[in-house]
C-alpha cells in the first residue's frame, strides 16, 4: 500500500499544483494530505471542480480534480463540452468504486461501465498500481499535457492509504 504522503509528493513532482475535488472514503488519505499542506480546495459537485480546475489551468497551474467513479458520471458534461473542445488537461484522480463487485450495489452499475465509457468519450486513462506508482504519475501528466486533454488515473480500494485501515 502506498502512502498517502508519498502519493502526493509523486503528484507534486511531476508538477501538479492545484487540487480540487469531492471527497470519498478512498481518496481521504490524499485529501487529507492535501489539506495538511494546504492545496486542496473542495468542491460541492464533480462539475464544479472540473470548472475550478479549468480556470486553474487558465492562470497557469497544472490542476487534479479528485472524485469517485460516479462523480465522473455528474461531471461527464463539463468534460466533454469544455475541456475536450476547448483542449483543456486535467489530471483526473478517480477512485474505482464498484470494481469487484464487493462494493455497495449503487456502485456496481458505474465501477463495470467506467472504462467502457472513458473509451467511448476517448478520455485516456490507466490503473494505478503500487509498483509502477512513479511511472502511473508521470504517464497520467504526460498524456495530459501532450494531448491537452483529461487524463484519468483510476485508483482501487487498497492501493494508496485511506483515513481508515
Amino acid at each position: 500500500m502506498i502512502d498517502s504522503d508519498v502519493f502526493v509528493q509523486s503528484m507534486q513532482d511531476v508538477g501538479v499544483n492545484f487540487f480540487t475535488g469531492v471527497p470519498d472514503s478512498i481518496l481521504g488519505g490524499i485529501i487529507a494530505e492535501l489539506m495538511i499542506r494546504g492545496v486542496y480546495i473542495p468542491a460541492v459537485r464533480e462539475d464544479e471542480a472540473v470548472g475550478i480546475a479549468a480556470g486553474a489551468y487558465m492562470a497557469g497551474r497544472v490542476p487534479a480534480v479528485l472524485m469517485q467513479n460516479s462523480g465522473l458520471g455528474t461531471c461527464l458534461n463539463t468534460l466533454i463540452s469544455l475541456n475536450l473542445i476547448y483542449r483543456q488537461p486535467c489530471l483526473l484522480l478517480v477512485s474505482w468504486r464498484g470494481q469487484d463487485r464487493n462494493d455497495a450495489p449503487e456502485h456496481r452499475v458505474m465501477g463495470e461501465a467506467m472504462l467502457q465509457l472513458l473509451d467511448t468519450v476517448r478520455i485516456p486513462h490507466r490503473t494505478l498500481t503500487e509498483k509502477t506508482v512513479v511511472e502511473d504519475v508521470r504517464w497520467v501528466i504526460d498524456t495530459s499535457t501532450k494531448m491537452q486533454i483529461p487524463v484519468v488515473l483510476l485508483l482501487a480500494k487498497g492501493v494508496v492509504r485511506g483515513l481508515h485501515p
